[in-house]
C-alpha cells in the first residue's frame, strides 16, 4: 500500500500519479489526510496525558513518602488513565480506517511508463525472432490437440463446467515437460525452487493485493477461511511476510510451479477459445526480493529470465511496456511478453513481469536491514516464467505441420524421451 507520509507531505503529487490510471483518487486521498491528522492529534493527546500521568505518579510517590494526603492526585491519575484508554482506542479505530482505505488504493505508476488508459497505448520495445511461414492454412491449438488426442475439453466440461481442460496422453506429457523444462531453466538462472501450498489465508491474499479489491475473482473455501491461489506470487511473496531480511542476502530469487485458479469474473465472452483463458491453469512463477536501488536492474534481469524460455524454444515474441491505465492494481511498472499465435494472427500475453516498489512489502510487513541503520521496506518483483498452458498453445500452433503433426523444439526433446514429433 502507499505510504501515508508521502500522501500527507505531497498529496498533489500522489493524486496526479494515480490519475494516470484513469481514475481520480483525490477525494480518497483528502479523506486519508483528514484521518491521519485525527490519528496524530489523538496520539498527541494520549502522549500529553501520559506525560501528565508520569508527573502526577511521581508526586503521589513523594507525598506518600512524606505521609501527606495524595487522594486528589490519585483520583486525577485514575481519570487520566480512563482518558488515555479512550484516546488510544480512538487511535486504533482511526488506524484501522486508514489501513482499510489504503488497501483500496492502487500503487502509483512509475514516472517512466507511457501514458494511456488501455492496451492500445502500450509501447512495443522489441520483437524477437520471425513469424513461422506455412504453405497450408494453419490450424488452431484446439484442432491440433484434439486431432492428436492430447486434449479433451468436452469431458472437462462434464467434470467441472466450462473453461476447464483435461490434458491426455502426449498432451499431459507435453504439459509436464514444459513445467519441468521451465523450472530447470530458472534454477539455472539462479532461482531457488519452492513448492508452496495452493491454499492460503486472507492475510496472504491481502499482502499481495488480491484482497479486498479482487475478491470476486477468487475461489474461496466454504468452511475454511482459505482461498485457492490465483498465482504462485501469493504464497511465495508471503513466504517472508512479517520478516526482516538481511541486506547481504538480497536479492532473494524464487521460482515455483503451481496450478492457478481464477474465476475471471466479468470476462465471459473474452479470450475463451480453448486454453487461452481457463479457470484452472498451470504456471511457473518468478519472485524477487531486492533493495530499492536494485529494483530497476533486477526487473530487467527478471524479464530476460522469462524471455530465456521463449528464446530456447525458438518462439517468435515481443516485449511491451504497459501504459499506466493498463497496469495491474499493485504494480508500478510492468513488461509483458507476448508470443505469436499463428491461428489468431496476433501476439498474446504469456508473461507479465512487474515491479511493485514497496507496495506489497508495506501490506505484508516485509523489510530488510543493512549492517547499520533502521530496517527499510524491501522491494518485490515477480513475473510468469511462463504460463504453461499458453506455452502449450504456442508450441502446437507455431510448430505444426501440414499433416497435423507437431514438431518438438530441440530444447524440449530431452524431457520427452528425445522424441522429435507428436504424430497421430
Amino acid at each position: 500500500m502507499l505510504d501515508i507520509k508521502l500522501i500527507r507531505e505531497d498529496i498533489e503529487k500522489v493524486a496526479k500519479a494515480l490519475a494516470r490510471r484513469g481514475k481520480d483518487f483525490r477525494s480518497e486521498l483528502e479523506k486519508l489526510t483528514e484521518l491521519d491528522n485525527e490519528r496524530r492529534n489523538s496520539l498527541q493527546n494520549s502522549e500529553n496525558l501520559k506525560n501528565r500521568k508520569k508527573k502526577l505518579s511521581a508526586e503521589v510517590g513523594r507525598l506518600k513518602k512524606q505521609g501527606a494526603d495524595a487522594d486528589k492526585q490519585m483520583a486525577e491519575v485514575k481519570s487520566i488513565n480512563e482518558q488515555i484508554g479512550e484516546w488510544d482506542h480512538k487511535v486504533g479505530e482511526v488506524e484501522t480506517s486508514i489501513r482499510d482505505m489504503l488497501l483500496h488504493i492502487p500503487n502509483a505508476p512509475d514516472s517512466s511508463i507511457p501514458e494511456g488508459l488501455d492496451e492500445n497505448s502500450n509501447e512495443e520495445l522489441r520483437v524477437i525472432g520471425s513469424r513461422p511461414e506455412f504453405d497450408f492454412d494453419p490450424k488452431n491449438h484446439v484442432e491440433l490437440a484434439e486431432g492428436l488426442d492430447m486434449l479433451d475439453l468436452k469431458r472437462a466440461a462434464k467434470l467441472s463446467g466450462s473453461r476447464f481442460a483435461v490434458y491426455k496422453n502426449d498432451g499431459a506429457k507435453l504439459l509436464r515437460a514444459l513445467i519441468n523444462f521451465m523450472l530447470d531453466e530458472q534454477g539455472g538462472n539462479g532461482y531457488q525452487e519452492l513448492y508452496p501450498p495452493f491454499l492460503v489465508n486472507k492475510e496472504s491474499m491481502t499482502a499481495t493485493g488480491q484482497l479486498p479489491k479482487f475478491e470476486e475473482d477468487l475461489f474461496v473455501m466454504r468452511d475454511d477461511d482459505l482461498y485457492l491461489i490465483p498465482t504462485a506470487e501469493v504464497p511465495v511473496t508471503n513466504y517472508h511476510r512479517n520478516e526482516t531480511l538481511a541486506a547481504d542476502e538480497l536479492p532473494i530469487k524464487y521460482t515455483a510451479y503451481t496450478p492457478c485458479f481464477r474465476r475471471e469474473a466479468g470476462s465471459y465472452g473474452k479470450d475463451t477459445q480453448g486454453l487461452i483463458r481457463q479457470h484452472q491453469f498451470d504456471k511457473v512463477e518468478l519472485v524477487k526480493f531486492v533493495e530499492p536501488d536494485q529494483a530497476e536492474a533486477e526487473l530487467d534481469a527478471l524479464v530476460a529470465d522469462a524471455e530465456s524460455i521463449l528464446k530456447k524454444l525458438d518462439l517468435h515474441y515481443r516485449v511491451v511496456v504497459l501504459c499506466a491505465g493498463d497496469m495491474g492494481f499493485s504494480a508500478c511498472k510492468t513488461y509483458d511478453l507476448e508470443v505469436w499465435l499463428p491461428a489468431q494472427g496476433c501476439f498474446r500475453e504469456i508473461s507479465s513481469c512487474s515491479s511493485f516498489s514497496d507496495y506489497q512489502a508495506r501490506r505484508g510487513n516485509i523489510r530488510f536491514k543493512r549492517k547499520t541503520g533502521k530496517p527499510e521496506w524491501v522491494y518485490t518483483l515477480n513475473g510468469s516464467g511462463l504460463a504453461a498452458g499458453r506455452l502449450f498453445v504456442a508450441l502446437l500452433e507455431n510448430f505444426q505441420n501440414a499433416d497435423g503433426s507437431v514438431s518438438i523444439p530441440p530444447a524440449l526433446r530431452p524431457y520427452l524421451n528425445s522424441r522429435e514429433q507428436f504424430k497421430k
